[in-house]
């Protein structure tokens, strides 16, 4: 078990939901000051998104945050050199697409994660067929793969998927890209409780999530909730990284009451 699932399931275990924003490299200056601020705010875990030219799975937001991060000069292994050192208490995972570490070539993708004091690493666009040399190339590195599981996955995939999943599961509340909703869909309960059928492993929550509200609705069946649009669309329009702090604990006084 490796250290994110043992953090995670840690806190799971205490009765406390989690809670785990994420954040684009290099959307500004002061990014890894964004992830301190979550960290002080009660985050849980951190995504980091790697910047990507073509993010398929995501909504406009997101695309605008890599973006912006790319026009900046953010370059896959400067967001990685930069987490080095980091000075935050809770697990950090980079989410990205297979073009970046395919590139790189995984095993170099691996130990330039591992080397930045990366846990976790969520790449949505490599199906559980077509896992197997990523997989190697993780061997038994301290860094879990975590799983994307759809609403409209059969009982059967799901058991599949969370069986290959570290972490934890990443259950998908809506079908499409990521963004911003008022509402996270009538597949999130039904979901979170297949998957809690099927896995011991923390069962986490996201897309569309963008208010403590909806924040609390998906965190109440599941064990809790990832943020991602809403925040990076604070910052886009020039809000701090005190304001994404702020934002944060929001969140985690909403579900703490889920």
């Amino acid at each position: 078990m490796g250290t994110l699932e043992k953090h995670l399931r840690a806190r799971r275990d205490s009765g406390r939901k989690l809670l785990m924003p994420y954040v684009t490299g290099g959307i500004t200056d002061d990014w890894l000051d964004v992830i301190r601020a979550y960290d002080d705010a009660g985050a849980d875990g951190v995504e980091v998104g790697i910047p990507f030219s073509d993010p398929v799975m995501d909504g406009p937001t997101i695309q605008a945050a890599n973006d912006q991060a790319l026009r900046g000069g953010a370059t896959p292994i400067g967001i990685l050199s930069e987490l080095q050192g980091l000075d935050v208490s809770i697990p950090l995972i980079v989410m990205t697409y297979a073009n970046v570490p395919f590139r790189m070539g995984y095993e170099r993708f691996v130990d330039e994660c591992t080397r930045a004091g990366v846990h976790g690493a969520i790449i949505p666009d490599v199906p559980l067929e077509e896992m197997d040399a990523w997989e190697d190339a993780v061997g038994d590195a301290d860094l879990d793969t975590v799983m994307l599981a759809s609403p409209i996955s059969s009982d059967e995939r799901l058991a599949r998927l969370s069986a290959r999943s570290k972490g934890f599961v990443y259950g998908v509340n809506v079908l499409g890209v990521t963004g911003e909703r008022s509402d996270v869909g009538v597949w999130t309960a039904d979901l979170a409780g297949r998957l809690k059928q099927v896995t011991d492993l923390p069962v986490v929550m996201g897309f569309g999530i963008s208010t403590p509200e909806t924040a609390a609705a998906a965190a109440a069946p599941s064990d809790g909730v990832i943020v991602a649009s809403a925040i990076m669309r604070l910052l886009l329009d020039g809000g701090s990284a005190l304001e994404a702090g702020a934002f944060v604990a929001d969140l985690r006084r909403a579900i703490d009451g889920a």
